[in-house]
């Protein structure tokens, strides 16, 4: 056993930090929260600890999920950032595409963000590679020096973006630029496309470089700050952070990739809910995470979560992996507000601070967990456990005044109407995601997370047929629980743009093997035992002449009738249907996985009579749409086999799940709530 035997996971929101403790030794696993501090969020993730009470000197392992690179792009709050790439094409990141976000497609008064990049921080140096990678022009040090001495000297860039055409097939170019550079500017934080993404599209790889070369400044001084503050707790063990597209990677790897961090958080929801799909004998989930700013759903096919390639920050594309998670600004902080007469929820948000009305910090305008504390589903003298008192009249003041009476409603049926909209935004989400993917969201089951999820699950599964609802043990906390069943992963790609009939395979096993000797590097960098790495093999295919593509996994040896099978399988499973066209193979992959244990589910002893509740406490039914007793029970009391109908609901201090008329719930063996549709008989 080893000497340290704590693990600690902590997960950033919109609101609240999340902090779980998990004891190897005796498998206990504790959590608390604390309040997201966004000038300085390093403290907000040490309170957080300090919370837990945990003694750093025995973690083992802290991993961690943060959003801080997203909202610095959101907030424009990254480095002063410039520039390289060839000469006549300074303008590749500022042009972009064409396309307008589907949410604006009608709306011609939409204008794009304003760039992260201004024109004058853009320059083009001389030299060239052609669309084969040969070199038609040599790169000119003198240019690269004259460039990098405008961007520093006159414009003060702190950081620059080095993007040159083609140089996926030959990075020569990119390194040498880097190397005058840092001999001029040792100070200047400089962003290489090849070490970033070694793909084709020159603006999405260019984009991806800019955002990396946005978020890095800021990103290295809060890991460095933070674990300054781990070390002073006296913290020695490893330090890890969650990747966008599952996995984790060392805090040294995240500071020279901030970009594969920016959806970490809701990645620790992804591969906790990938884990239990296993453990729990479910091949289909839908995870339904609700927290204080947005409303992230993913689907889990066979065990495994549907991945992607291509991210979107803005309209600012990223060529990373990432789960294919469908984000809407909907969440406990999400504010209700009227638009000529009609009732809108969010995507503005309260945030931390001011946070909603009935925190009591200031917020003046009515969100969800207002009209969650006016339901009467949130009891304002247990919230967090009763550590934090809620202004419940101040809530209901404030729905009453922006609401009820604009709309000529009562109190709780404007609270009610809140629920109603949001509800009908994630109907929208998650068809996205299934019906319009093929997918028939009947066949699975919803996993109900975030400190709102199980609010709103209940009503989601009745309005799509979903026949089980899941809600964990923790669930404001279940992000931060999957994070510690995360392995260290990586992933490594090459364009290799032939069709599949046309395609050398023999030919292509050098190219693997060179992606696979950097994917081995990458594992033993990060203290993963030699031999003890998994490698993935994909490979990026399409059928000619489309845009969008999937991935389909091959084996050491290649055979291109078993990919072509493996593809169209795959493609008739997403869209119904298989087209007689070429294949075209876009991109190699190589997925490089140092696996860690994971944290077992526990198991409870069976319940010796039936379950009863705490206390009862009117609240909003949507069953019936009236205000009706609702038995309350602690979830803490529960044991496995107990069971009862709705309309209830199980409070664990940090979330309350609600449960309408005519839907019962089930505890199963590791005490997890099972809410079907339906009563007893």
């Amino acid at each position: 056993m080893t000497d340290r035997p704590v693990r600690l996971a902590v997960d950033i929101g919109g609101t609240f930090v999340d902090a779980m403790e998990l004891d190897t030794r005796t498998g206990e696993v504790r959590f608390r929260k604390a309040s997201t501090t966004p000038a300085h969020p390093a403290e907000g993730v040490l309170n957080a600890i300090a919370a837990l009470g945990t003694d750093l000197s025995e973690v083992e392992l802290f991993i961690h999920g943060t959003t801080l690179g997203l909202n610095a792009v959101l907030e424009r709050r990254g480095g002063n950032t410039g520039i390289i790439t060839n000469e006549g094409f300074r303008d590749i990141f500022l042009i972009g595409r064409g396309n307008v976000p589907a949410d604006h497609m009608y709306d011609f008064r939409y204008q794009r963000p304003e760039s992260l990049v201004q024109r004058r921080f853009t320059a083009g140096v001389t030299g060239r590679l052609d669309y084969k990678g040969n070199v038609v022009e040599e790169l000119d040090p003198g240019s690269v020096r004259a460039a990098a001495r405008e961007l520093v000297e006159v414009q003060g860039v702190t950081s620059i973006a080095i993007c040159f055409l083609h140089s996926f097939l030959d990075p020569t170019h990119e390194r040498e630029a880097a190397r005058i550079i840092r001999a001029a500017y040792p100070d200047v934080s400089l962003s290489l496309s090849t070490d970033i993404v070694r793909e084709y599209r020159e603006y999405e790889r260019t984009s991806t470089t800019v955002l990396e070369a946005y978020i890095r400044p800021i990103f290295e001084r809060y890991v460095d700050e933070l674990e300054a503050g781990l070390a002073a707790g006296g913290f020695a063990g490893r330090f890890l952070i969650m990747r966008s597209g599952g996995g984790s990677m060392t805090g040294a790897v995240a500071k020279t990739s901030p970009t594969h961090t920016v959806l970490s958080g809701p990645a620790g929801g992804i591969v906790g809910a990938a884990y239990l799909a296993g453990e729990l004998g479910r091949d289909n989930l839908l995870t339904f995470d609700i927290g204080g700013t947005s409303l992230d759903a993913c689907v889990i096919e066979k065990g495994s979560a549907v991945a992607a390639y291509e991210a979107q920050l803005e309209h600012f594309p990223l060529l990373i992996p990432t789960y294919d998670i469908r984000t809407i600004g909907a969440g406990g902080g999400s504010i209700a507000w009227l638009d000529r007469g009609l009732l809108k929820v969010g995507p503005q948000s309260a945030g931390a601070v001011p946070g909603p009305v009935c925190y009591g910090r200031g917020g003046t305008r009515p969100t969800v967990t207002d009209a969650a504390v006016v339901l009467g589903f949130v009891d304002p003298h247990r919230f967090l456990g009763g550590t934090m008192g809620l202004a419940d009249e101040a809530a209901r003041d404030a729905i009453r005044a922006q609401l009820a009476e604009p709309l000529g409603l009562s109190v709780p049926e404007a609270a009610a109407g809140i629920f109603d909209v949001l509800l009908a935004r994630t109907v929208g989400a998650v068809r996205q995601i299934t019906v319009e993917r093929g997918h028939d969201p009947r066949v699975f089951s919803l996993l109900a997370f975030g400190g709102a999820g199980p609010l709103l699950a209940p009503l989601l599964a009745r309005e799509m047929g979903i026949g089980e609802v899941l809600v964990p043990f923790a669930p404001s906390g279940f992000s931060a629980w999957g994070m510690l069943s995360a392995d260290i992963v990586n992933d490594f790609s090459r364009t290799v743009m032939t069709t599949l009939d046309d395609a050398d395979l023999a030919a292509l096993e050098p190219l693997f093997k060179e992606t696979e000797a950097e994917a081995v590097a990458s594992l033993t960098a990060q203290g993963v035992p030699a031999g003890e790495g998994v490698l993935e093999r994909q490979f990026e295919l399409r059928y000619l002449g489309q845009e969008h593509s999937l991935m389909v996994t091959v084996g050491s040896t290649l055979d291109a009738a078993v990919v072509r099978r493996a593809f169209d399988e795959l493609h008739h499973a997403r869209y119904g249907h298989t087209m007689k066209n070429p294949l075209q193979i876009l991109n190699l992959r190589v997925r490089g996985i140092g696996h860690t244990s994971r944290p077992a589910l526990p198991v409870l002893p069976a319940g010796e009579s039936a379950a009863e509740p705490r206390a009862h406490r009117d609240a909003y039914d949507f069953g019936t749409r009236a205000i009706v007793p609702f038995a309350v029970y602690d979830r803490d009391s529960l044991r496995a086999g107990d069971a009862f109908d709705g309309p209830a609901l199980v409070d664990e201090g940090t979330s309350t799940t609600v449960v309408p008329s005519g839907q019962r719930v089930t505890v199963d063996a590791h005490g997890y709530l099972l809410i079907t549709l339906g009563v007893r008989a």
